[in-house]
């Protein structure tokens, strides 16, 4: 039963089937949470996990948003937007945690802004620092594009989240139990239509295979563990990247193989999104979701 005091009071009991991941209507989206840190956990570091991960789903958030009007038939439009606004809640809450772990890493705004932490950290920070990984920042493309770069990334965020639901940061666990069933459909989704495109038509097909080499590229920068990510799965808060890779690999296997399509090399390259480098397409999407907030930030929306 949900306390419609405070929605949030699922969080602290990552057994309770009303937890959310989000809430758009409350000022504050730890209200009630105990956000102190267990013994051994850093406030920097959980900060800077959560931006990794929160950065991750705003980002992979706006993209899908950008279907809106554009996507192919109103039934996916729907769908994409859905799981835009589930990653966008995703992100609310991880931001929310990284300015409650470290006040820190929040950008200074003009005396009097009313903006919270978590929308300051989306809208106020400049391209580097930003940690999401690169293929979440990466151009829509077409239709095949998105559905192999969602396919790929909810696989992965998926694994994530089943195991960083035994964090022991309480937050992190809660948005762990909720955000799998959430990413459970994304994979699903974007694998039932990676397979009917696959096998579609022949320009369908063409499609699906061009967007495998626009995507694959930045798989393997999924599995490199970040130093934060390392002292953190040391300590029991967060999840070594390069645990997730053998999951990974055997999804993609299955979904390629009723796709009748091979599973093609992935490269990790020498740039990573988690220490602030990032693609050109990184840029103009900042430009594009942080302007208004920019352009009025004494604003109260």
């Amino acid at each position: 039963m949900i306390d419609h005091d405070s929605a949030y009071t699922g969080l602290v009991d990552i057994d309770a089937a009303d937890q959310w991941a989000f809430g758009t209507s409350f000022d504050d989206p730890l209200a009630g949470v105990d956000t102190r840190l267990a013994d051994g956990i850093d406030g920097a570091d959980l900060a800077s996990y959560c931006l990794m991960l929160g950065d991750d789903a705003l980002i992979v958030a706006q993209r899908l948003t950008q279907w809106l009007t554009r996507a192919p038939e109103l039934e996916e439009e729907v769908a994409l937007a859905n799981i835009g606004l589930d990653l966008l809640g995703q992100a609310r809450l991880l931001l929310a945690r990284a300015a409650a772990a470290d006040p820190d890493v929040v950008p200074t705004l003009p005396e009097g802004s009313p903006i919270p932490a978590e929308d300051a950290l989306a809208f106020f920070r400049g391209e580097p620092q930003f940690v999401n990984v690169r293929l979440a920042e990466l151009d829509n493309g077409d239709f095949a594009v998105t559905i192999t770069r969602l396919l790929v990334f909810a696989t992965y965020r998926l694994a994530l989240l089943q195991r960083l639901r035994g964090s022991r940061d309480p937050v992190l666990a809660a948005v762990a139990a909720k955000g799998v069933k959430e990413v459970t459909y994304q994979r699903d989704y974007a694998a039932r239509w990676l397979i009917t495109l696959a096998c579609g038509t022949a320009e369908s097909r063409r499609r699906v295979e061009a967007a495998l080499g626009v995507v694959w590229p930045y798989v393997g920068e999924l599995f490199i563990g970040h130093p934060v990510e390392t002292r953190l799965a040391a300590v029991g808060a967060g999840v070594d990247p390069a645990d997730l890779r053998a999951e990974f690999d055997a999804v993609m296997r299955q979904v390629f193989h009723a796709a009748e399509l091979l599973v093609p090399p992935s490269t990790s390259g020498g740039r990573s999104g988690r220490d602030g480098m990032h693609t050109g397409a990184m840029g103009p999407l900042l430009t594009e979701m942080q302007s208004v907030a920019r352009e009025h930030p004494l604003g109260q929306w």
